[in-house]
């Protein structure tokens, strides 16, 4: 929903800078990984929770500082989606979402499962199981929006409808592709409403329950 890649990127380059580390190489891991999984990997011989910890504290102070944009078609999106019937799966945490969320005017989820909430990241469907079950949905009957490739291997291992979207090539495994968000703004809302009859995909007939992911 949010474009925040050159935030990040910028994020873990002041991180990897003060432990003297290659910031391409720490920003590689940390795209397919969690924090403290990203530390074990790059920073093996360093506390975590110190890691962690500033981390943390650049993260929040971008949140307050940093310039944010909505993808277009994400307005769009969120207001038309039928309420309490998306959620959003991230692997940052619950505060800065909301943060960035109000920066950017989107409305805020009213479920998020972040990186404190699971023990389990993506690519495992743990945090996607998390968002159905709370939203009261079988995840048959779930929609994923995706555009990285942990995520999508994620909502496929929940069993769900996965979509992938902000991308020139499609992520493998995804049942739809969308070179970008607006593109598939009508099918999503579709989707949403009940059956969508402009879809070849088998996939695209499941029902009404929209979990969206970024």
């Amino acid at each position: 929903m949010i474009d925040a890649v050159s935030n990040q990127r910028r994020v873990w380059a002041t991180w990897a800078e003060r432990y003297g580390l290659d910031a391409d190489e720490v920003y590689q891991v940390a795209l397919r990984t969690r924090p403290m999984e990203t530390f074990a990997q790059v920073a093996a011989d360093h506390d975590p929770r110190e890691c962690l910890a500033t981390l943390h504290e650049l993260e929040d102070e971008d949140v307050r500082s940093g310039v944010y944009a909505a993808f277009d078609g994400a307005s769009e999106l969120l207001h038309g989606l039928p309420l309490k019937s998306w959620a959003l799966v991230t692997s940052n945490y619950e505060h800065r979402v909301r943060g960035r969320f109000l920066r950017t005017g989107l409305p805020v989820p009213g479920v998020i499962v972040d990186a404190a909430a699971v023990e389990e990241g993506k690519p495992s469907p743990v945090p996607y199981l998390r968002a159905a079950e709370q939203l009261g949905a079988s995840p048959g009957d779930c929609l994923v929006i995706e555009d990285a490739p942990s995520g999508v291997r994620a909502g496929l291992r929940a069993g769900m409808t996965v979509w992938g979207v902000n991308a020139t090539v499609a992520v493998q495994g995804v049942h739809r592709h969308f070179v970008s968000l607006r593109e598939a703004v009508p099918h999503i809302l579709a989707f949403a409403s009940g059956p969508d009859t402009t879809s070849p995909s088998p996939g695209d007939q499941e029902d009404e329950q929209v979990r969206q992911s970024l």
